[in-house]
């Protein structure tokens, strides 16, 4: 007896859920151990911060010490010094402009909320960002609203700051610093995994005139963003550790390698999604498609497979360039055949991302142009 319509629907529903979430499932695996570290170095550093605000420099109230190092770990991944000196800076803006209104105007709601606009205004004069307004807006409200009931909170407040942004930085340059090779190959992994899987789904899909297939690969690669970001979050991050880490600066120039790398992959990236939606509307429209056309597109996820395992193996990536260029020369086949509008579109996107590729692998620009350029005219 042959399964109905509805069975075999229920049975993909059901293994589309499975395969959604076996993927949820490595992602968390995957941050929890690019940040488990971060979180260590977040509980030491507010350990630090507290120590010495309340034992070496006799602060009764060194809440703010803890909180401040927090601040400073818990910052986005690459912008942690920066973030350091706006959460001081924003303390001593904020008390700044509290404490000059209150002399002048006394405390109040008014004033409290006279305070926190003018604070706020300072910090957008000084072209702060978000952390900078925050602190600066925070402290006002606290200034205001605390002066009349514990007065002389101006300097703790200051020096608490000082300490946590210290004891954060301490803890994350000299104490506990993130490995930045270990970092970038665990961030590079899904990415770079996802990048060739979905090149070999988009090859299938053109060779077996599969829309759905191709639909579903676009909508797979427009959902990656967070992937990539995060990619050149941690690589930014593993940059800002081997420039200011003494521990670390050996690892500079193979980190600013890496970081050109990644520069090069995730538009090598972004074009091959603009490669899938014409492969789609190939499809749609019902164009031609010579085997050779398949055949470089699988050609290049394969290429981005070898430069992964490369990547991760500390190899030069010789056999990632020569499939790239064998991508290249597949394509120029399938180009001097009976090509669509929307196939030629395919080759031309897809010579765009090979350049990317040889770029990420460290080939120089005008290099770069002149092997793609060979390899298509064959």
């Amino acid at each position: 007896m042959k399964p109905t319509a509805g069975a075999t629907g229920a049975r993909a529903a059901a293994g589309e859920l499975r395969t959604r979430a076996g993927r949820a499932v490595r992602e968390g695996r995957q941050r929890l151990r690019l940040y488990l570290i971060v979180a260590l170095q977040a509980g030491v550093a507010a350990a630090l911060a507290w120590l010495v605000a309340r034992e070496v420099l006799g602060n009764p109230e060194p809440t703010f010490a803890p909180a401040a190092a927090v601040g400073v770990i818990a910052a986005s991944l690459g912008s942690r010094a920066p973030r350091a000196l706006e959460l001081v800076a924003g303390v001593v803006l904020g008390i700044g402009v509290g404490d000059l209104l209150i002399s002048l105007f006394g405390t109040g709601p008014w004033q409290t909320g006279a305070i926190v606009f003018l604070a706020i205004t300072a910090s957008v004069l000084v072209r702060g960002t978000g952390a900078l307004m925050t602190q600066a807006g925070g402290t006002a409200v606290l200034i205001a609203t605390l002066t009349p009931t514990a007065p002389d909170l101006e300097l703790p407040r200051t020096v608490n700051a000082l300490v946590g942004g210290a004891a954060g930085l301490f803890v994350m340059l000299v104490l506990l610093p993130l490995n930045p090779m270990r970092m970038v190959r665990r961030s590079a992994e899904p990415a770079l995994n996802l990048f060739a899987r979905e090149m070999t789904a988009s090859a299938q899909a053109l060779a077996e005139a599969d829309r759905g297939r191709a639909r579903a690969v676009l909508a797979r690669m427009r959902a990656a963003d967070p992937q990539l970001r995060q990619l050149v979050a941690v690589t930014t991050a593993a940059d800002e550790v081997v420039r200011l880490s003494p521990v670390r600066w050996r690892r500079r120039r193979a980190i600013a390698t890496y970081r050109t790398g990644v520069t090069h992959m995730e538009r090598a990236f972004r074009n091959s999604r603009g490669l899938v939606r014409r492969i789609g509307t190939a499809l749609r429209d019902e164009e031609p498609v010579p085997a050779a056309l398949p055949a470089a597109v699988e050609h290049l996820g394969e290429a981005v497979r070898l430069l992964h395992r490369e990547f991760v193996a500390a190899q030069e990536p010789v056999r990632a360039r020569e499939r790239v260029l064998h991508a290249v020369r597949e394509a120029g086949v399938a180009c001097r055949q009976d090509l669509g509008f929307s196939g030629t579109i395919v080759v031309s996107q897809l010579r765009t991302a090979a350049n990317d590729l040889l770029r990420a692998t460290g080939v120089p620009r005008d290099e770069a142009r002149r092997l793609v350029r060979e390899a298509a005219a064959g």
